[in-house]
């Protein structure tokens, strides 16, 4: 249970819960809920960057997600939950290597992976959501 946020609470291996790799089992807290819709690996003018490239898309992803983390007042220490839609699993290290470099050694939140059959374009591999909760403004 370590937590670089005073506000959340990270419970990595819960009682009679195998442990998770590469994730939190639990991630709870206190404060405003932020949702991040999926977020694609588009550029700001809406181009897709990486096409056939999950490296590059992932890299894309999350720097769309610090973005509308940011706009929210928020950072990847305050996301408790990411949720990741691929269209093969064989991406999820490249998603796991650009997710590792924008958290850092922060606590990894709770995550759920669903490989899908496609998602709204044939050319983009992966969609990640992401909910963060962020201490209540004084």
């Amino acid at each position: 249970m370590t937590s670089q946020r005073p506000h959340l609470i990270h419970i990595a291996e819960p009682p009679g819960v195998a442990p998770g790799t590469g994730y939190t089992q639990v991630v709870t807290g206190t404060g405003r809920l932020v949702a991040v819709s999926g977020q694609v690996a588009f550029d700001e003018q809406r181009h897709l960057v990486g096409a056939g490239d999950p490296k590059a898309q992932a890299r894309q992803v999350f720097e769309n997600l610090g973005r509308c983390l940011a706009a929210a007042g928020a950072g990847f220490a305050d996301v408790v939950k990411l949720t990741y839609f691929v269209t093969d699993m064989a991406f999820m290290p490249a998603v796991r290597e650009a997710r590792d470099a924008y958290f850092g050694s922060t606590p990894l939140p709770a995550s759920s992976a669903v490989q899908v059959a496609a998602l709204f374009l044939p050319e983009v591999l992966i969609e990640v959501e992401a909910l963060a909760l962020v201490p209540e403004q004084r």
